[in-house]
């Protein structure tokens, strides 16, 4: 079971990256587009990137160390989304899909990773 919820994660994930890249194509590039973008674009394939690396870890204490980069990344994808929408610089609407599918894969993240952490100690 843990497998297969490990591959619908790394699916996930990437899909995410995927979903946001051409999202953030579609957007009338301006400067604050185009840098709060960049940084947008580096957590979330970070979140597909160390997600990956988790599926791969050789111990419990490195699976424990890259979720933990998974779940910081996942936070910050939404915080620049959040930024992105409330200061009116793309439609919230363009936004909406990428932030649920974010704000999900944080709270799953999260829960792995106290299971992680509560297995460690």
């Amino acid at each position: 079971m843990e497998n297969s919820m490990n591959e619908q994660f790394r699916i996930r994930t990437k899909a995410l990256a995927i979903n946001t890249l051409k999202t953030y194509s579609s957007w009338k590039k301006s400067d604050e587009i185009y840098i709060i973008g960049k940084q947008l674009l580096r957590s979330c394939t970070s979140i597909a990137a160390n997600y990956r690396a988790v599926s791969r870890a050789r111990s419990e204490k490195e699976r424990y160390a890259k979720m933990c980069i998974v779940v910081e990344e996942a936070d910050e994808t939404l915080f620049w989304l959040e930024l992105l929408g409330e200061s009116d610089l793309v439609p919230l609407m363009s936004l909406e899909r990428i932030y649920v599918e974010a704000e999900e894969i944080l709270k799953v993240m999260a829960s792995y990773k106290s299971k992680l952490e509560h297995k460690l100690s």
